[in-house]
């Protein structure tokens, strides 16, 4: 059982795993280890108990379909919210960590969750300042093709004012143009 202090059976014994895979058991003789001499056996934790109490699940936490219960304490950088806590939640009730699309869907979701982020700015009296937060006003000052000199990705470097700039650029043309519809669609039922 996990998180308990009993060690869980071995499937096999070690001869058996020592016929079946060569090498097996290879840092079994305390003198062929290198850290031997500073490991420090036996000692006792202190601990008072055998199996550490539960933290209490204040909201619905993800877990995956590979365990059957979370770890006695656990934490979260990023809590479930919006359409990146559903993606994510997503992940973990369908697809085994094992799987690339669980973790393809949890890159998604953290770029589903910038882009809220970003969007959750505008609502502040401080939002986001792409212009100054991505360095573009940095690059022309701070010898940008001397610095870039003997790199390996010389060729992607063209294409670093497009994916940096370019999502804002897209969005504020979207922006605009939305805007611009609604004021002429408020003209043509005007007055």
């Amino acid at each position: 059982m996990p998180y308990t202090a009993d060690k869980p059976p071995l499937a096999e014994t070690p001869e058996q795993l020592r016929a079946r895979i060569p090498g097996w058991g290879a840092d079994l003789d305390p003198a062929d280890r290198p850290s031997y001499p500073r490991e420090v056996r036996g000692l006792e934790t202190g601990a008072h108990w055998d199996l550490p109490e539960q933290q209490q699940e204040r909201q619905p936490r993800e877990r995956s379909i590979e365990h059957a219960r979370l770890t006695p304490v656990f934490g979260t950088s990023v809590p479930l919210k919006g359409l990146s806590g559903v993606v994510r939640r997503f992940a973990y009730q369908r697809f085994s960590e094992g799987r690339a699309a669980h973790w393809l869907l949890l890159i998604g979701a953290d770029r589903v969750d910038a882009v809220e982020s970003h969007l959750a700015s505008f609502a502040t009296t401080r939002p986001d300042n792409p212009v100054t937060e991505t360095g573009v006003l940095a690059e022309p000052s701070h010898h940008p093709l001397r610095s870039r000199a003997g790199r390996v990705d010389v060729r992607h470097q063209v294409l670093d004012p497009l994916v940096v700039v370019g999502p804002w650029v897209l969005s504020g043309v979207v922006i605009y143009r939305g805007v611009r519809a609604v004021v002429r669609q408020a003209r043509s039922w005007g007055p």
